[in-house]
C-alpha cells in the first residue's frame, strides 16, 4: 500500500518474511506456469527465498485435473535411496548377508520416511488448489520460505495478467504482490 511521499509498507530489499509462505499463480498456459517457476527457482539460487516445494495444477477445458509435485519426496525415488545406501553399509559391515539385510531394511525405511515426512506443500493444500482452479488454466503453487518480499514483487511484475489464486502472505505484502500482478493500464 502506498501512503503520501510514496512510502510503501513492503518490507525495503533484504528484509524477508522467514516463516513458510504459499503462493498460488494461475496462468493460461502451463509454459507460462513453468516460466513463474523457473523465476522462483532463480530467486532461490541468489537467495532471495528457499524453495521448499512447488506443484503444478492444471485444469483442463473439461475439468480434468492433473497434478504434478515437483520437489516433494517420491515414496519409490526415496525407497530406492535408502535401498542404495544402507546395502552398501550392510555390505562393508556384515558381508553379502549384510548387503542383502541393508537393501531390503533401507527400501522400507526410504518409503515409510518419503510417506510420513511430506516437506513440501500439504497434501490438503493441493486437494484445495484442484477444486478452486479454473478450467483452461494451469497453476504453479510454490511454498517457500526467508521470502524477500521486495525481490519477489520485482519478480512478479514479469507475470503481470496473471491470477493469485492464493497466498498466506501478511495482508499488506499481499497487496503489494496484487498489484505487481495487474496488467499495464490497470495500476
Amino acid at each position: 500500500m502506498r501512503h503520501a511521499g510514496g512510502v510503501s509498507d513492503f518490507p525495503p530489499p533484504g528484509v524477508s518474511h522467514g516463516g513458510p509462505i504459499l503462493i498460488g499463480l494461475s496462468f493460461r498456459d502451463a509454459f507460462r506456469a513453468q516460466e513463474f517457476l523457473t523465476a522462483m527457482r532463480r530467486l532461490s539460487s541468489i537467495g532471495s527465498l528457499r524453495l521448499r516445494d512447488a506443484v503444478l495444477v492444471s485444469k483442463d477445458a473439461s475439468g480434468e485435473v492433473r497434478v504434478r509435485e515437483t520437489i516433494d519426496p517420491q515414496p519409490g525415488r526415496s525407497a530406492l535411496s535408502g535401498a542404495v545406501w544402507t546395502g552398501l553399509l550392510g555390505l562393508l559391515v556384515g558381508g553379502p548377508v549384510g548387503w542383502i539385510a541393508g537393501l531390503g531394511v533401507g527400501a522400507g525405511a526410504g518409503a515409510i520416511t518419503a510417506k510420513v515426512v511430506d516437506l513440501g506443500v500439504p497434501d490438503e493444500w493441493v486437494d484445495w488448489f484442484r477444486e478452486a482452479v479454473a478450467e483452461g488454466t494451469s497453476t504453479m503453487v510454490i511454498l517457500a520460505e526467508d521470502v524477500d518480499l521486495a525481490a519477489l514483487r520485482d519478480e512478479a511484475k514479469r507475470f503481470a495478467g496473471a491470477d493469485l489464486v492464493h497466498s498466506t502472505l501478511p495482508e499488506a505484502s499481499l497487496d503489494e504482490l496484487r498489484r505487481a500482478l495487474e496488467p499495464e493500464g490497470d495500476a
